[in-house]
C-alpha cells in the first residue's frame, strides 16, 4: 500500500483542535486527477459542506491541467466526498454543535486512488494560539540547546 502525500492544510492544526478524522475518496473528473498527481493542489480555506445525504469539498483548488484544453475543469468546484452513510451521519451530527466545523487535512494518493483525510475540527481561541506558539518557541531552544551541547 503506497501512499503520497499530494497537499497539506498546515493551517489546520493552528487554527484549529482536531476531534476526530475520517479518510474519504473524492470524485474527479479526468483533468483534476491529472492535477492531484502533479501535486498541484491547496487546501487553505477549504472545507466540507454536509447536507444529511452527502459531503461536498468547498473552496479547494486543483488547479487546470494544462494539456486537458477545453475539457478543463474548474478548479474551485465543489467536489463531492465519497463516505459511508454512517459516516456522513456523525459527521452530520457533529456540524451541528456550536463552533465545530469540518476541515480537509490532506489529500493524498493511495494505491493510485484521490484521497482527503478532513477531521472534525473545533476552533481555537486566541489565547489557544499563543499557548502553542509559546510551546512550539520552546521546544526549538531546546533542540538548539541541545545541539549546541553535543557539538565539538
Amino acid at each position: 500500500m503506497s501512499i503520497k502525500i499530494v497537499a497539506t492544510n498546515r493551517k489546520a492544526k493552528f487554527e484549529y483542535f482536531l476531534l476526530e478524522r475520517y479518510e474519504a475518496g473524492i470524485a474527479l473528473q479526468g483533468s483534476e486527477i491529472k492535477s492531484v498527481r502533479a501535486g498541484q493542489v491547496n487546501l487553505t480555506d477549504s472545507y466540507v459542506q454536509v447536507d444529511g445525504r452527502e459531503a461536498w469539498l468547498v473552496n479547494a483548488h486543483i488547479a487546470p491541467y494544462d494539456k486537458a484544453s477545453r475539457f478543463n475543469h474548474d478548479p474551485k468546484r465543489p467536489r463531492r466526498l465519497l463516505l459511508h452513510r454512517r459516516e456522513i451521519l456523525e459527521l452530520w451530527n457533529a456540524v451541528r454543535q456550536k463552533g465545530v466545523t469540518i476541515i480537509p487535512v490532506q489529500m493524498y494518493l493511495k494505491d493510485g486512488l484521490a484521497k482527503v483525510e478532513i477531521a472534525i475540527a473545533k476552533g481555537k481561541k486566541l489565547y489557544d494560539k499563543r499557548h502553542d506558539i509559546a510551546k512550539r518557541d520552546e521546544e526549538r531552544e531546546l533542540a538548539r540547546e541541545e545541539s549546541r551541547r553535543y557539538r565539538f
